[in-house]
């Protein structure tokens, strides 16, 4: 994939929580509170938002410790989705794990997100586990596993 001039990676901050907060809620079903959201910048944590000729598509955020780095959350706007910036952003967390010098990565995806999981698959991931019940299901009704999966870098 070909990043163009117009699109640029930032790093996440305080001050732009709260416009994130709005692709969070509009991605998931049950999605981080912003104090949560607040609490994964700085110190162990790490993200980045990618915009496009000046608007906000998507971040991730991650977490490292001991070698290892964890997706803890990635988020394209809807509307933005389906052009490849989900890729974009998984491509720069793995540069920025590269810098920390992460030799495994670790993630959690809903087991019905078939495109999430395709996407993992397609740059490397492989999984390693399942956690029965995890997720509340998209419904209220009942729950959902999560897979894990993991690369090395």
């Amino acid at each position: 994939m070909t990043i163009k001039a117009n699109t640029i990676f930032k790093p996440v901050d305080q001050d732009i929580v709260a416009q994130l907060m709005e692709i969070e809620v509009a991605c998931h079903p049950h999605p981080w509170s912003e104090k949560t959201f607040r609490s994964c910048i700085e110190g162990r944590y790490f993200g980045e938002y990618l915009t496009v000729d000046n608007i906000v598509v998507g971040f991730y955020v991650g977490e490292h410790v001991a070698g290892e780095s964890t997706l803890m959350d990635v988020c394209v706007a809807p509307s933005q989705q389906g052009k490849g910036f989900g890729k974009a952003l998984l491509l720069q967390f793995f540069e920025h794990c590269k810098k920390l010098a992460t030799t495994s990565i670790f993630l959690e995806v809903r087991a019905k997100n078939i495109s999430a999981q395709m996407l993992y698959i397609n740059q490397g991931f492989t999984e390693i586990s399942r956690r029965t019940g995890y997720y509340p299901s998209n419904s209220g009704f009942g729950y959902e596993d999560a897979i894990v999966m993991s690369k090395k870098l």
